[in-house]
């Protein structure tokens, strides 16, 4: 985008417009979001270029209210008419919903008011050609590593950035500009008749801070051709590593059990679990949503509640849920700035290195991939395919795949052993590689 402050500035006229429009109309409270998006993506495959992708979309959303009764409606189309008749639709639902004691807007007060510049744009000015060069270089460094390297998936890269504009009938309006770049690489492995697959990838908010294509590509095929020769495990008991990458995972299923929706539907296991020792003690999760060019970062949430650091984990305690203004209220409770989801979630990671924990293993499993969706939210039963390595005296000795993992959410979260100093910093969740005591491995 040539001109940020001219498109914010052109967003929060069309928000005011849209507000005013609904004020005509006599709705009690309004809310309008916009946004315009824009980026390049393509896909490299085998030294051929196989799609190349400019994307531009634009969006108005509209919520208003009369009363306690919520109607919603959105466009594409940005013209005068289309935001008119879109508000006319948002104003028509309206008046045939139902009464909702919890629906409305946030309250004023926890509107954000001093909004920080979190550094969240660096516009990638990059053309298709040399995006093209780049994912080629990618490419070609997984293709070249190692002669065991015999197709590829392909090398991806995207550049995105964007800009939001909220803005509600409590005097509340704001925009800010915002980018996400990333680039990818897959690719497949087979030697005696084994053949294995996997990938790597780099994102940032400024393009100066991915890992280079080269890398890229190196640590793609280097993680295709360590797990040639996999091999199955008979059924058994014993500790279980979830490497940083994946170990993420654990730690979103902790988000989906406090968050508000499931919350007062009765559909987690971590119902009233408010100030209960889920965790050792040694565990410290906490979400920091003003970090500069954090890939969660953001000065407030997708109603304008000002974001804030806390604590959700504290001393192996849980010390708060993550509400939205509608769910919070359901719960009698108040919004922890978290519609839209969560902002930079840290796990304090400990001193040991990813080494130090095999070797603190002893005997047990790495887990590096994790497949299907067997989670169930409700009663913590966890079930998963999964893939990784086998370790035994503190070293690793093959690769394994075709098991399941599988425990209880709740006994998992307790016997947490230890977490790793192997901060991937690629998602919104940032934490180490995540030892467990023990899990059931079921296998041949």
């Amino acid at each position: 985008m040539s001109d940020t402050r001219t498109e914010i500035e052109r967003l929060e006229s069309m928000t005011r417009f849209c507000l005013d429009e609904a004020a005509r109309r006599g709705v009690s409270a309004a809310e309008v979001a916009c946004s315009v998006d824009q980026g390049l993506s393509l896909t490299v495959r085998l030294g051929a270029v196989e799609t190349i992708e400019h994307h531009r979309s634009q969006g108005v959303g509209i919520t208003v209210y009369y009363g306690q009764r919520k109607g919603s409606a959105s466009t594409t189309d940005l013209s005068e008419r289309a935001l008119v008749d879109t508000v006319g639709a948002a104003c028509r639902i309206a008046r045939y919903g139902a009464e909702d004691p919890c629906a409305g807007l946030p309250d004023a007060e926890l509107l954000a008011k001093d909004i920080p510049d979190l550094d969240l744009y660096h516009p990638w000015r990059l053309d298709a050609e040399q995006g093209i060069e780049l994912a080629l270089a990618c490419e070609n460094a997984a293709r070249g590593y190692s002669d065991a390297i015999t197709n590829s998936e392909g090398a991806s890269l995207n550049a995105f950035e964007g800009v939001r504009v909220l803005g509600n009938s409590l005097g509340f309006l704001h925009g800010y500009a915002s980018s996400r770049h990333g680039l990818s690489c897959s690719v497949i492995g087979e030697r005696e008749g084994s053949m294995q697959r996997d990938d790597w990838w780099t994102v940032a908010r400024d393009p100066a801070e991915l890992e280079s294509a080269e890398a890229v590509g190196r640590k793609a095929a280097e993680r295709t051709v360590r797990r040639l020769g996999a091999r199955g495990l008979s059924t058994r008991q014993c500790p279980v590593l979830f490497a940083a990458d994946v170990a993420s995972s654990l730690i979103g299923h902790l988000i989906a059990a406090v968050r508000g929706g499931n919350l007062y539907r009765k559909s987690s296991f971590l119902l009233d679990a408010l100030g209960q020792r889920i965790f050792p003690e040694f565990v410290h999760i906490h979400e920091q949503p003003h970090l500069l060019r954090g890939l969660g970062s953001a000065p407030y949430d997708a109603e304008g509640v000002a974001t804030r650091a806390r604590d959700l984990v504290r001393n192996g305690v849980l010390e708060s849920y993550v509400l939205s203004t509608y769910s919070a209220r359901k719960l009698g409770m108040q919004t922890t700035g978290n519609a839209g989801g969560v902002h930079n979630l840290i796990v304090d990671s400990g001193s040991e290195a990813f080494e130090d924990l095999i070797r603190r293993m002893g005997t047990g499993l790495i887990v590096t991939e994790l497949l299907g969706q067997g989670v169930n939210i409700v009663t913590g039963d966890y079930s998963r395919g999964a893939a990784g390595y086998w370790v035994e005296n503190g070293e690793i000795r093959f690769p394994v795949e075709e098991i399941t993992i599988a425990g209880n959410l709740r006994d998992m979260f307790g016997h947490v052993v230890a977490i790793g100093n192997d901060v991937d910093l690629r998602g919104n969740i940032r934490t180490g590689s995540i030892l467990i005591e023990t899990m059931t491995v079921a296998g041949d």
